[in-house]
């Protein structure tokens, strides 16, 4: 990844209803949500949800898939992993046990909710 799809694809989360989104979209991997349900559950107008959804999807965090008369977003999780990547590329400068509590807590994280929906 480079700086720059970094700093678009951080830019377009440094936004409360965008971020709001997107983690939405995250938790409802991989059906994904119809964009109308998105402005239902977070209770912002269709129109300015369809240009909050437009600005997530040129940074390249969501994809729109057309089903009859919806689209349907879906996070990009491998995208949001190259930013992950990006942002750790050099944690720690190569220490890999001074990293070893940031991928803990990310395991834990995981784990943790994996159990809740069982």
């Amino acid at each position: 990844m480079e700086n720059y799809e970094a700093i678009a694809a951080l830019a377009a989360l440094a936004q409360p209803t965008r971020l709001e989104t997107f983690r939405l979209l995250v938790t409802r991997e991989p059906e994904g949500v119809p964009a109308g349900e998105i402005a239902r559950l977070l209770a912002v107008p269709q129109n300015t949800m369809s240009a909050h959804l437009a600005v997530l999807a040129r940074a390249g965090l969501v994809k729109g898939e057309r089903r009859s008369r919806s689209i349907i977003f879906r996070a990009d999780l491998s995208r949001l992993s190259e930013l992950t990547l990006f942002l750790l590329e050099d944690c720690c400068g190569g220490r890999a046990e001074t990293c070893a509590p940031l991928v803990a807590d990310i395991a834990t994280c995981c784990e943790a909710k994996a159990h809740v929906d069982d």
